[in-house]
């Protein structure tokens, strides 16, 4: 389900079945989708079939292991891969669970709970804190 606002505690999003610690909160890169699709030979995949909590663009999340992002005044780190969810085969068909390997998103603990919100800038929280992704290229 695509919403244009979340409310993110300890545990993940609200109302969602994550719980608190490394893998509270997965986020997927938007540039991923089209290579998906294309390894399964589809137009498109719409990321709510992916099982993952927020989409981000214009940046390189797998460059980012280890690193404390806020999204909104969300703050989480990033910390590690997320292997794709058992159930892909059944929701594209045989093949699946193999295309989104290594497009599957990463894994973030959250560190201090709050609101994201379709649009909102993506920013380094560490020593020198930069933007790493604007409007066009955001949450």
């Amino acid at each position: 389900m695509s919403i244009g606002a979340a409310e993110v505690e300890s545990s993940g999003l609200s109302g969602d079945h994550g719980r608190a610690g490394k893998r509270a909160l997965t986020l997927i890169q938007a540039e991923h989708l089209p290579v998906i699709a294309a390894l399964l030979d589809r137009d498109r995949v719409e990321p709510e079939i992916l099982r993952r909590n927020l989409v981000v663009s214009g940046l390189n999340l797998s460059a980012l292991r280890g690193a404390r992002i806020s999204i909104g005044n969300t703050e989480v780190r990033v910390t590690g891969p997320c292997a794709p969810c058992s159930r892909m085969e059944e929701a594209l068909g045989e093949g699946a669970y193999n295309a989104i390997r290594g497009h599957g998103g990463w894994c973030a603990e959250v560190l201090t709970p709050g609101r994201v919100v379709v649009g909102d800038v993506v920013s380094y929280c560490d020593a020198g804190a930069r933007t790493l992704a604007q409007p066009g290229g955001s949450a």
